[in-house]
């Protein structure tokens, strides 16, 4: 059973997160106010999509028709093994326990009885598998999404999630793999692997998108808060009131501002000058 993250890639570079951050000044846009960085964000987004068409499609369009499909199973197996640690660790973080202990139990028996998670044996004995980060993590613990942010090929992010990038780098197991060339080839293949596994799919959005970006920005905040609040409406229903509440305060305060500052421009007493009295020429003498 391939347990392969259907998500869109998003290789983790602590470099690139913080090159990105350094390019966000000045690109401010007020058209959504989720997304006020979109002039930026349509850039990266544009450069995603050449490197994707030029590299990465073909890349994963060759490796799904030469290999094997028991073999592209073993390496989405393999690799999703990897993340059930880190991701049983954030579900404890979370406070859900039992959770955190599957996704634990999953990586202990995976790791060994599935000779290092090639064979996803835990999900045939009914083990679920679970997909969190320390963004969503760092969302639970009632931390706000921020912004929307298009990353340089790491691909769809928040303010939030990218401050966490750090951390779920960390503990990903093959960010530590040595020798360092083992660890580059195993990323390039996890990356293709990745792509692969949402080939089809990204070839039907591709036909059917009148804007890409939109479709992409709109589905991963979507799906992001849907994750951070387990699928609960509700709590999720509570997190955008509290967040369109906040923004209504601020376009208030944003408001009065702006109409203190016509007031003081318009009010009389700024447009009224004051004339000085003439220097008196009379002399001490005369005024006796």
């Amino acid at each position: 059973m391939n347990s392969n993250n259907m998500n869109t890639p998003r290789w983790r570079g602590l470099a690139l997160a913080l090159a990105a951050g350094a390019l966000l000044a000045g690109c401010a846009s007020p058209n959504n106010p989720r997304d006020p960085l979109e002039k930026f964000n349509r850039a990266t987004f544009a450069f995603n999509d050449t490197v994707d068409r030029v590299a990465l499609k073909p890349a994963a369009t060759a490796y799904k028709k030469v290999l094997p499909g028991f073999v592209q199973t073993g390496v989405g197996n393999f690799f999703g093994n990897l993340s059930d640690a880190w991701s049983g660790v954030n579900n404890l973080l979370q406070g859900k326990g039992e959770a955190g202990m599957t996704d634990l139990t999953r990586f202990t028996l995976n790791s060994t009885f599935g000779i290092a998670g090639i064979l996803d044996i835990a999900s045939e004995a009914g083990l679920q598998k679970h997909n969190e980060d320390f963004g969503q993590t760092l969302g639970v613990w009632g931390v706000p999404s921020g912004p929307y942010l298009m990353l340089p090929l790491l691909g769809p992010s928040t303010i939030r999630d990218t401050a966490a990038l750090p951390a779920d780098m960390w503990a990903d197991p093959w960010s530590h793999k040595t020798p360092v060339n083992w660890r580059n080839v195993g990323t390039g293949v996890r990356a293709v692997d990745q792509r692969a596994s949402v080939l089809e799919a990204s070839n039907l959005f591709e036909e059917a998108a009148l804007d890409r970006y939109e479709f992409i920005r709109d589905g991963y905040l979507q799906r992001r808060e849907s994750r951070v609040f387990d699928g609960d409406s509700e709590r999720a229903d509570e997190a955008k009131d509290a967040r369109d509440a906040t923004q209504a305060k601020d376009d208030a305060a944003a408001d009065a501002a702006d109409a203190a500052k016509a007031a003081a421009s318009d009010s009389p007493a700024s447009n009224t000058q004051v004339t000085p009295e003439p220097a008196s020429t009379e002399t001490e003498t005369q005024r006796k």
